[in-house]
């Protein structure tokens, strides 16, 4: 199997990566290193790196097969921009970046942001949890962590496909869920995270920012 073979696509990446684009340019620091949590095919990662040439881009994700897809669409575009992906799962205590061999790596471009896209709704609770509590030991104050996704607003759906779709996912995994923003924003604030902004995103999705503080 060649590296193009490993490629891997989500047809929705190429729906919301110009919306989620647009929000990224207003929110992220202009250098520095971009965490990715849960990179997933690696389609977002690329494009993000191609758009913003003067970060440096870390796309990470637990599944093998994830990490493969990453690398065949990094060299396929010939991202000069982005890491090798690293193994992650942010329920971990310790993350495998807070290593002294990984920190090295990263010397000449510490991490300012991170960026987590639709993986608090398909994972249990304790990954938001663990994804929060990361935030906080990695980030510098100042630092940034944008998350993207479907949100409950006032423990209530916000469209009749995202009632739909929690119910969808439940029944996958009962762990699984539409969150409760409040739910996500109390959390947030345990760890030093402050709500900086909301934005609205098409398909009833959101766009949330944090900074560390």
């Amino acid at each position: 199997m060649t590296t193009q073979d490993a490629r891997q696509s989500a047809p929705a990446t190429e729906r919301n990566r110009q919306p989620i684009l647009d929000v990224l340019l207003k929110v992220l620091p202009k250098s520095g290193t971009v965490l990715e949590i849960a990179s997933g095919t690696g389609e977002h990662a690329i494009y993000f790196a191609s758009q913003l040439r003067n970060v440096m881009w870390l796309p990470t994700d637990v599944s093998p097969q994830a990490r493969a897809s990453i690398v065949a669409w990094t060299e396929h575009y010939g991202c000069q921009n982005v890491y090798p992906p690293l193994e992650l799962d942010a329920k971990e205590p310790v993350w495998v970046l807070e290593q002294e061999t990984t920190t090295q790596l990263l010397n000449n471009s510490p991490i300012v942001a991170i960026v987590n896209i639709n993986m608090i709704h398909i994972s249990p609770w304790s990954a938001c949890l663990g994804l929060m509590a990361g935030a906080n030991r990695i980030l510098p104050v100042g630092g940034i962590l944008y998350l993207y996704g479907p949100f409950k607003q006032g423990g209530e759906h916000t469209a009749p496909s995202n009632a739909a779709f929690d119910e969808y996912l439940r029944s996958q995994n009962p762990e699984w869920g539409v969150r409760n923003l409040d739910d996500v924003i109390a959390v947030a604030q345990t760890q030093h995270l402050v709500l900086k902004q909301i934005y609205e995103m098409p398909a009833n999705n959101l766009s949330v920012v944090f900074e560390r503080k």
